[in-house]
């Protein structure tokens, strides 16, 4: 009986122990938002009944409970510290993992905010702003220099406005600009003179080998068109001799009249526009000078006296560039029309007397190398 009691008593506390570990199986653990675990009132319970269990059943620290009864195999022996684990997993031991989470969520924010990017676009945006600005101010600046030139411009036109005026520089300026016309004129009338003479050099070189042939076909006049060929083949050749020498000067007139001089002009220009801003600024100052001073007044006087300075230091300096310009380009021009004139006498002259030798020696003198002929037709390649 005792046996039966106890084997009684033991089915009890395991159907007990079975229906609170399948409770507990069964059971839902609601979480919070914030990962921990809710009250629940399953949980009261659960406690009530493993109290019971405790104080009715035998030492769960010391005994096991047998699931194929009593003295059955070992293989179904449930050890009773997985009631405990339980318990501590209705507890909710998980919360902490859950605010680790939390923690290495809110450094993560902390630490990769995208303020990178926003200072990335903050700088650009600053970058950008400023080129603009940069923009706007110069554009500025040129509205009211064009405008105060403009007005100065239309203020001399009109008589009513004053100019600075350097009159032995002005005076050199408008005789280079005139020297330029002319130099202009003789380069056309040479291209012209070579492209004719050309023409006649061909003529000349058609009409000796037209000669050629027909002395070799007609032995009654062999003779007579053997001279002429051999005359209009010298005349060809000297006539190739007089071309070098003519298109020699063409080219060193061209270079003094477009390069030389054209550079000094454009310095010429510069110290133009620097004279009306010179000018324009000092009407301005004048204006502002004869005027009633208060303040502002007085603050717009200063600004105007520095602009003046800066616009009297510009146009002196281009000023004097000018000087120097023209100085250098009279000694130059002289220099090489002195040559190029020689030559263009000297080769012209000997041509038209018929000395072969002396318009060979002319082009020696002046280191003129002609060219082949044919070197200016393109080469198959280049036609390819």
């Amino acid at each position: 009986m005792q046996g039966f009691s106890g084997w009684n008593g033991s089915k009890r506390d395991f159907m007990m122990a079975d229906s609170i570990m399948s409770k507990a199986a069964t059971m839902e653990i609601p979480i919070n938002s914030n990962g921990d675990t809710g009250t629940l009132p399953e949980d009261d319970s659960l406690e009530q009944d493993l109290q019971q269990v405790m104080v009715s059943g035998p030492n769960l620290n010391e005994t096991s409970i047998v699931s194929g009864g009593y003295g059955g195999p070992a293989g179904g022996i449930i050890p009773t510290s997985s009631i405990k684990d339980i318990r501590m997993k209705t507890r909710g031991v998980s919360t902490p993992s859950s605010q680790c989470a939390a923690s290495r969520i809110a450094k993560h924010t902390q630490h990769h905010p995208g303020s990178s990017n926003h200072s990335t676009s903050n700088s650009t945006e600053e970058v950008s702003r400023g080129v603009a600005v940069e923009k706007l101010d110069s554009v500025k600046k040129w509205g009211i220099n064009t405008y105060k030139c403009t007005k100065q411009m239309f203020s001399e036109r009109f008589g009513r406005g004053s100019r600075t005026v350097d009159l032995e520089l002005e005076a050199q300026i408008d005789v280079l600009r005139d020297t330029k016309l002319k130099y202009e004129n003789i380069l056309r009338l040479a291209s012209a003179l070579i492209e004719h003479f050309q023409n006649m050099v061909q003529t000349q070189q058609a009409l000796g080998d037209t000669f050629t042939d027909l002395s070799q076909k007609s032995p009654e006049l062999q003779d007579e068109f053997g001279y002429n060929a051999e005359t209009q083949k010298l005349l060809c050749k000297n006539g190739e001799a007089l071309l070098g020498a003519i298109s020699f000067f063409v080219s060193s007139v061209n270079t003094l009249v477009n390069k030389t001089m054209e550079d000094t002009l454009m310095t010429i220009k510069h110290y133009e526009n620097a004279r009306l801003e010179f000018d324009a600024y000092r009407s301005d100052l004048e204006e502002l000078s004869l005027g009633p001073r208060d303040a502002a007044v007085m603050v717009r006087i200063e600004m105007a006296q520095h602009e003046y300075h800066v616009h009297r230091e510009k146009y002196e300096r281009l000023r004097s560039d000018v000087t120097i310009k023209l100085k250098f380009l009279e000694e130059n021009k002289v220099k090489v029309m002195h040559k190029q004139l020689l030559l263009f006498h000297n080769a012209i002259s000997a041509y038209f007397a018929g000395n072969q030798q002396q318009l060979e020696q002319t082009l020696i003198q002046f280191n003129v190398k002609l060219k082949p002929p044919g070197s200016d037709k393109p080469s198959w390649l280049e036609e390819q």
